[in-house]
């Protein structure tokens, strides 16, 4: 496990202190869950990107196929 050191306003520190204190859980592990869902998050943007680029130019191919199967 890595240590990280961050710098931040005081203000938001505090903020996060206290939203820490109404989860019952430790500033630590809020980051921690945060940067979970921000690693999620880029994550299903790369697999959708990669998606999009396989299906890039097939438009109108599956859009036929749509119609064929709808006569």
């Amino acid at each position: 496990m890595s240590a990280l050191t961050i710098r931040m306003p005081d203000e938001k520190y505090q903020r996060l202190k206290a939203l820490s204190r109404r989860r019952r859980t430790s500033v630590n592990q809020l980051i921690d869950e945060m940067a979970t869902l921000l690693l999620a998050e880029a994550d299903a943007e790369a697999h959708f990107a990669l998606r999009a680029a396989r299906g890039k130019g097939k438009v109108e191919r599956r859009l036929e196929l749509l119609q064929k199967a709808q006569r």
